[in-house]
C-alpha cells in the first residue's frame, strides 16, 4: 500500500513542480518584457508623437516668416517635416519657400527609434533652389543621392547608424547633455558622409512661451542645408528636461542672423 501510495505521489509532484517551474519561466518572461517596454517607452519619450513645434523667424529682430517641426506616426513609418515660409513683405524680393521631410522605418535602428528611409529636401531661398532626394538601404550600407534638378543619380557608402539632417536633430535629443562634452553622430548629406559633432555649450535660463525655462544651448557643427541655407554658426536652445524642445535656434545667413523663436504647438 506504501508503494502504492508512493506511485501516485510522484506523478503528482512532478506535475506540481512542471507547473511551478511553468510559472517561474511566465514571470520571468514578463518582467523581461516589461523592462523591454520600459527601455523602449525611455528611448522614446524624449519628444511626443505627435508633435507640432511653429516658430516665428525673425530677421534683425523683425519677423521675417514662420517655420514648423513635425513628427507623426504613420503606420509602420514615422515621417518628419520641416518647413519655413518667408513673410509676404520679405517675398517681394526674397522668397523663402522650403520643404524638407524625412520617413523613417520603424524599429530597425538599434540606438533611435526609428531608422531612416528616405529624406527629400525642396528648398527656395532667392534665387537658390535645391530639390534633392536621398534613399537609404542600410542593409546594403548604401544611400542613393538623387538631384531632381539635374537629373544626377549617384550611390554612396554609409553606416549602420547613418542619420539625414532632419531625424538627427530628434536623435539628439534623446541624448543625455552635459556642458563641455561634445556628442558626434554619423550624418548623410550633400553626397557626403560626415561625422558631426554637437557641441554642449552652456545651460540658460530663457524667456519663451512656456514661461522661463531652464535650457542647454547646444552648436551643431556641420554644413548641410534645411530651413536655412547657413553661412555660419548655429545655436539651438533645448529645454533642460526630458523631453528636450528647440524653444529657440539661430543661424546666420548671408546678411544678419536669423532667429526662430517657438510661439505654438502640440507637445
Amino acid at each position: 500500500m506504501e508503494s502504492l501510495r508512493k506511485m501516485h505521489a510522484e506523478p503528482a509532484l512532478t506535475r506540481e513542480r512542471a507547473a511551478s517551474r511553468g510559472r517561474w519561466y511566465l514571470c520571468r518572461s514578463i518582467c523581461i518584457m516589461a523592462l523591454f517596454c520600459i527601455v523602449l517607452a525611455r528611448a522614446a519619450s524624449a519628444f511626443a508623437i505627435p508633435e507640432r513645434l511653429v516658430y516665428d523667424l525673425t530677421w534683425t529682430g523683425v519677423k521675417a516668416g514662420t517655420a514648423t517641426l513635425e513628427v507623426a506616426n504613420d503606420m509602420d513609418t514615422i515621417r518628419m517635416i520641416s518647413t519655413a515660409r518667408s513673410a509676404n513683405w520679405v517675398s517681394v524680393f526674397y522668397t523663402v519657400e522650403d520643404r524638407v521631410e524625412t520617413i523613417l522605418a520603424k524599429g530597425k535602428s538599434a540606438i533611435f527609434i526609428a531608422q531612416p528611409r528616405n529624406y527629400r529636401m525642396k528648398i527656395r531661398e532667392g534665387r537658390h533652389r535645391r530639390d534633392k532626394e536621398v534613399i537609404y538601404d542600410h542593409a546594403r550600407k548604401k544611400a542613393t543621392f538623387i538631384d531632381h534638378l539635374d537629373n544626377d543619380r549617384k550611390e554612396f557608402a554609409i553606416n549602420e547608424h547613418t542619420f539625414d539632417p532632419l531625424s538627427v536633430l530628434y536623435y539628439v535629443r534623446t541624448l543625455k547633455l552635459d556642458v563641455g562634452r561634445s556628442v558626434y553622430m554619423e550624418l548623410f548629406d550633400s553626397r557626403k558622409l560626415w561625422n558631426v559633432e554637437v557641441q554642449v555649450l552652456r545651460k540658460e535660463r530663457i524667456s519663451s512661451i512656456l514661461g522661463e525655462v531652464d535650457t542647454v544651448v547646444i552648436k551643431p557643427l556641420l554644413k548641410s542645408e534645411g530651413i536655412f541655407n547657413r553661412k555660419g554658426d548655429m545655436l539651438i536652445w533645448l529645454t533642460d528636461d526630458q523631453k528636450k524642445i528647440p524653444v529657440r535656434m539661430q543661424t546666420k545667413v548671408a546678411v544678419g542672423s536669423i532667429t526662430a523663436t517657438l510661439v505654438d504647438g502640440m507637445y
